[in-house]
């Protein structure tokens, strides 16, 4: 079983009880649980892990690097302005997919722009919780080499 690693940004451990008219209901326990069935039913070991921290959540992306592990990651605040996530992002081989709960372009100004769009295989965002279950999709069907 291919493991992969679902990060989540700052913030995301308050799901359920912060902004629910943007982020829903679900909680960040429901996430995981999520998750790890879509994952299991794709044949994925999923890990999922969430910080408010930068540092740690860049020295995860150099691990998933070290590894070639596959990478979803949701980098809530520092998607707009960590560059130092973007150029550890940068360095995992394996399939990224950039995730959000919310549609960053139909809000605010700011959150319009991405810094890791860039660096991912591709991007996900608008769906809920469902958007993290399409970009394990998405992780799969690159593993299984389909698609660019």
């Amino acid at each position: 079983m291919t493991r992969v690693l679902v990060l989540n940004g700052p913030n995301l451990g308050r799901l359920g009880a912060r902004e629910p008219e943007v982020y829903g209901h679900a909680t960040h326990d429901d996430l995981v649980e999520r998750c790890r069935a879509v994952g299991m039913s794709l044949g994925l070991d999923v890990e999922v892990r969430q910080t408010d921290n930068e540092a740690e959540l860049v020295s995860w992306l150099h691990e998933a690097a070290e590894a070639s592990t596959p990478v979803v990651l949701n980098p809530a605040a520092f998607t707009h302005y960590s560059y130092a996530v973007r150029d550890a992002l940068a360095q995992v081989s394996a399939p990224t997919v950039e995730v959000h709960l919310s549609n960053p372009a139909a809000r605010e100004d700011f959150r319009h722009t991405s810094v890791v769009a860039g660096v991912v295989s591709g991007s996900i965002s608008g769906f809920g919780l469902t958007s993290y279950e399409l970009a394990l999709r998405a992780v799969a069907a690159r593993l299984a080499g389909a698609g660019p």
